[in-house]
């Protein structure tokens, strides 16, 4: 009897070619140390172990940074200078632009941009959202004298009353004050835009919480279709803890491909989650946030899926200290042939956390940036209250720092 000749697998050549791809994304090593901490002395490296030791410590972050507002509110004698010489130091680029230039010039000879991000927030005078608007502006004038300054970053309530976005997102009409206010707003972010898309530069504009993330989207909408015709300029922001922000995303992208734009989004997992919470809690509504942690992760990864997959209508950018997360794109990226600096497919983390994934993808090729917070001591003080109690050893995220910058300490024998 014949043997029957053995039926060959039509999917060869593509599983070796995705094997192929598979052991090429191997070169993102994320536990390499020696290239994730290679911009900083050994003095900096030292630094950052006893500032992120102490920060692991849920009782000295809590009741530290709490003194530490404090204290900088009521101007303390020194209050400022400690804490610019520590937290701050770590987590903000400067107190002005031209300070931030020094960490701007230091990201880029690894082959890091930088995200200008000026640390104003929750504002409430039409004077200081001016002043927001004029600081954008002039961040953007900073950014499109310097290469590897790609994007700024901007908050609505930098610019608007959170009032008026609470209105906005109401189903009442608003009062003749409250539509003159909407109409300053709508003024002010798009001079932003424009000066934006004249100088060749993009903005991100941030999620912020549920209830007045309607009236964001809204004006974030506005300004992506009548700056994102020809390219990137606007990139809304998509907090993929939400339950319905994933579906939000795949309808977002419809309405730019009926609309004739592009659709810019930044992905992020979510940074209100215990108020978010306790206000439906409150109020009596269900929670919008997803949970679990792995129905997050989940959501965010299937954003990272749609928007890779959808990458030339959709420019993305991967905003995440996830390890996995950061994987799943740059495999992606790779089995597909895509280019790996497209101008579409992006990542970023904050300045300070997360080297092992900024130094690591940028060596391997691959767009990613930090977000350079810069402003006053005490302009960025509720920015960096948020860094030190939401990233306590509850998050495990001060454990991964520390460890990480303690394995390169030991590995240079200091």
């Amino acid at each position: 009897m014949n043997k029957s000749k053995p039926v060959e697998n039509p999917y060869k050549d593509l599983t070796k070619k995705m094997k192929e791809a598979m052991k090429e994304t191997k070169i993102v090593d994320f536990s390499n140390t020696e290239i994730a901490f290679a911009d900083k002395s050994d003095r900096e490296l030292k630094d950052a172990a006893w500032l992120f030791y102490m920060m692991n410590k849920p009782w000295v972050s809590n009741w530290g940074t709490a003194f530490g507002a404090w204290a900088v509110k009521w101007q303390l004698p020194f209050s400022e200078i400690v804490t610019q010489r520590t937290i701050f130091k770590q987590f903000c680029g400067g107190r002005t632009l031209l300070e931030s230039t020094e960490t701007i010039g230091r990201l880029s000879n690894f082959g890091v941009a930088s995200i200008l991000d000026y640390g104003a927030e929750a504002k409430s005078t039409e004077e200081e959202f001016n002043k927001t608007m004029n600081e954008n502006i002039r961040a953007i004038d900073f950014a499109a004298q310097n290469g590897s300054v790609p994007v700024i970053s901007t908050k609505i309530t930098g610019l608007a009353r959170f009032g008026l976005l609470e209105a906005m997102q109401s189903d009442s009409d608003l009062t003749p004050k409250e539509t003159a206010e909407y109409k300053n707003v709508l003024k002010r972010i798009d001079s932003i835009c424009h000066t934006a898309q004249q100088k060749g530069v993009s903005v991100f504009i941030d999620a912020e919480e549920s209830w007045i993330q309607d009236a964001i989207d809204h004006l974030v909408n506005l300004m992506m279709k009548r700056y994102n015709r020809e390219k990137i300029v606007v990139y809304n922001t998509f907090q993929m803890y939400r339950k319905d922000r994933l579906e939000y995303l795949k309808n977002s992208y419809e309405d730019a491909k009926n609309e004739g734009y592009i659709l810019g989004a930044k992905l992020v997992r979510g940074a209100y989650m215990e108020k978010e919470r306790n206000r439906a809690m409150e109020l009596g509504y269900a929670s919008p946030i997803h949970e679990s942690k792995s129905a997050t992760d989940e959501s965010y990864d299937l954003g990272i899926e749609f928007c890779v997959n959808n990458y030339e209508k959709i420019a993305s950018c991967n905003a995440s200290h996830n390890a996995k997360s950061a994987n799943l794109q740059a495999e992606m990226i790779i089995q597909k042939g895509i280019q790996k600096n497209h101008l579409h497919l992006n990542f970023c983390q904050l300045l300070g956390m997360s080297d092992h994934l900024t130094f690591n993808l940028a060596k391997a090729g691959f767009n990613v940036a930090k977000y350079v917070v810069y402003g006053s001591v005490r302009e960025v003080v509720p920015y960096l209250v948020r860094r030190a109690q939401e990233n306590t050893a509850v998050t495990g995220d001060m454990s991964r720092e520390l460890e990480l910058i303690l394995s390169e300490v030991k590995r240079r024998g200091l």
